[in-house]
């Protein structure tokens, strides 16, 4: 059932994923007011957190994920992802609806909003929420510097779950080359969690060694 979205929406973007966990492999991601203070914190497993982490560090898979196949197929068929919309929050879950479109008709379909926004940031889609459920899911953030903590938050401490090796050198220390290999490597692997992970801590590498 569709949803009425023509007030009151407010539109939302993808700020990042906090990798500290919260309890039992879950982690926050969290979504920012576009042109505003307000963040909604997403409770989303690892699997779900892993799906969009690995399109956020533009990391591509040897072969596609569920998200990606289904992309691909609405571009075989000629579908478009119109917007996301999350229209309900209640007992802290939160409820989406995706509505695509091929042309001459719109079809909205409810989504779980961790597959909704994998799908959406993989489409550059609009993601939009309701202004009640900004006031009382959200938080407001209007320090800067906690806004550029989330943006640049690494996979500290191997925030997937699995327990680092106290022998093993901290990655930051590795050498770029180093870095590259061993992301090739997980790529291969299929081991996406971690392959975030040196994605990131690579990316910051690079960064700082232009200045």
């Amino acid at each position: 059932m569709s949803h009425d979205k023509t007030s009151n929406r407010i539109k939302m973007r993808v700020m990042g994923i906090s990798y500290n966990k919260i309890h039992n492999d879950a982690y926050a991601l969290i979504l920012a007011q576009e042109n505003g203070p307000y963040r909604i914190p997403v409770i989303i497993g690892s699997a779900e957190a892993q799906a969009i982490a690995i399109k956020m560090e533009n990391i591509i898979p040897p072969r596609p994920l569920t998200h990606d196949l289904f992309v691909s197929f609405t571009h075989a068929f000629g579908v478009t992802l119109r917007d996301v919309f999350i229209y309900k929050f209640e007992s802290g879950i939160f409820y989406s609806e995706l509505t695509f479109s091929d042309g001459d008709r719109e079809v909205v379909l409810d989504s779980r909003t961790s597959d909704a926004i994998s799908i959406a940031i993989r489409t550059d889609t609009p993601i939009y929420t309701t202004t009640d459920i900004l006031t009382e899911a959200g938080f407001i953030m209007e320090d800067e510097q906690d806004n550029e903590k989330i943006q640049r938050e690494t996979l500290e401490d191997d925030d997937f779950g699995h327990e680092s090796n106290r022998f093993e050198p901290k990655l930051e220390n590795l050498a770029i080359e180093e870095l590259e290999k061993r992301l090739a490597r997980l790529i291969e692997e299929e081991n996406y969690e971690e392959a975030a992970n040196i994605s990131k801590i690579l990316n910051n590498k690079r960064n700082s060694s232009k200045k």
